[in-house]
């Protein structure tokens, strides 16, 4: 006897919309299964519906869903979308563009301990003495400082050409605390800037992280904490008059009003002037920064190279370790960090994929004088 198969369900186009007779034949379908198996599991069911209709699972259960609570079916949007330029224009085309249009300059600013150095090192385990080890004139480990000692406070910007030239801002630091954020400020950050806009290209975009002094305000919009005559000050000095007294809450709706158009950064305004954008990286986010890849390298050869521990010696391995960074590094850095960020978008429409096939928990809750004990029983003593 030949074995017959069954046709091919042709299944509906992912982002095809799925019209009205198509809900119907969702709806009749399900009626019909309720019909003969008034027991089967909605999870159960919308894969046979799915199977036999070609249509997406979680389409069958939003129908379903949606039937049962309005008792009717609704008709599907047909508004066309349509495609955006990003999605027209293939990876090597993006790539042109961007370079033709803009070049992504990465800053940060980091340290460096004049007592930095590995953590470990190679050991000769033939070695069982001290004494042994002076006989055959070797050492008996790796001689490290009793401190991390003094430290520099180093920034700096590159891009896919390697580090700007006469960009490196390098400093002892003055205050001993464990972040090393402390020593910069607004004002010093601004003037090494000024210095550096000029040898970046027009159009260029500056990528840097959110610290304090990236995110000076030009002019600081009240908040809940500010005392009520400073927000009808601040008001009045934008041009608002208050003709009638109002509460603080009622002030702060025409500061979140008027906020979009003062809520601007200094370094923003200053790079603007320049013909330059500054792109801030999202909080928490260091590992979509190539320049941090630059940093771990510099660093290391700062710490497999210090022998004194003295302060001018590390600058002096730090400017070579600087040097050493070229074009060739900071391309494969920049590499790895759009890696990471597809990485990202690809966990995202996981993410997406995941909550569209989640089922809501739905709890109904109806009112019933009686009282049911059916399902009550005493206690026994292993209850106990």
């Amino acid at each position: 006897m030949d074995n017959v198969t069954s046709p091919r369900v042709l299944r509906n186009p992912k982002g095809k919309f799925v019209s009205s007779s198509q809900r119907k034949m969702i709806i009749n379908t399900y009626k019909t299964k309720i019909a003969q198996n008034p027991e089967i599991k909605m999870l159960h069911l919308k894969k046979i519906i799915s199977t036999e209709l070609g249509i997406g699972m979680s389409t069958i259960y939003q129908t379903i869903l949606e039937y049962k609570r309005t008792k009717t079916i609704s008709s599907p949007n047909k508004t066309k979308i349509f495609k955006s330029i990003k999605d027209k224009v293939d990876e090597f085309d993006k790539y042109a563009i961007r370079r033709k249009i803009h070049q992504f300059w990465f800053r940060h600013e980091t340290w460096v301990n004049a007592g930095d150095v590995p953590s470990k090192v190679w050991c000769d385990k033939s070695i069982k003495s001290a004494r042994d080890a002076t006989n055959k004139g070797l050492s008996t480990g790796a001689v490290n400082p009793s401190g991390k000692g003094k430290r520099l406070i180093v920034c700096h910007i590159g891009s896919e050409d390697g580090f700007v030239s006469d960009s490196l801002l390098c400093f002892e630091s003055k205050k001993n605390t464990q972040d090393y954020h402390d020593e910069m400020n607004g004002d010093c950050f601004r003037d090494w800037l000024e210095s550096v806009l000029p040898r970046l290209k027009d159009n260029a975009v500056i990528v840097m992280d959110n610290a304090p002094y990236h995110s000076v305000k030009q002019d600081k919009c009240p908040t809940r904490n500010t005392s009520k005559p400073k927000i009808i000050e601040w008001l009045e000095s934008k041009g608002e008059v208050i003709s009638r007294p109002m509460v603080i809450p009622e002030l702060l709706l025409i500061v979140d009003r008027l906020r979009p158009l003062y809520n601007k950064y200094v370094i923003d305004e200053l790079v603007k002037k320049q013909n330059k954008t500054i792109l801030r990286l999202p909080p928490y986010h260091c590992e979509f920064n190539p320049i941090e890849l630059a940093w771990s390298s510099v660093k290391n050869h700062v710490r497999m190279n210090n022998k004194t521990f003295k302060l001018n010696d590390v600058k002096q391995l730090l400017i070579e370790g600087v040097e050493r960074v070229n074009a060739d590094m900071w391309k494969n850095f920049i590499k790895h960090t759009i890696e990471e960020e597809e990485k990202f978008l690809k966990m995202d429409f996981v993410v997406d994929e995941l909550m569209a096939e989640k089922e809501p928990c739905v709890l109904n809750v109806e009112t019933d004088d009686s009282d049911d004990f059916d399902d009550v029983r005493p206690l026994s003593e292993t209850d106990e």
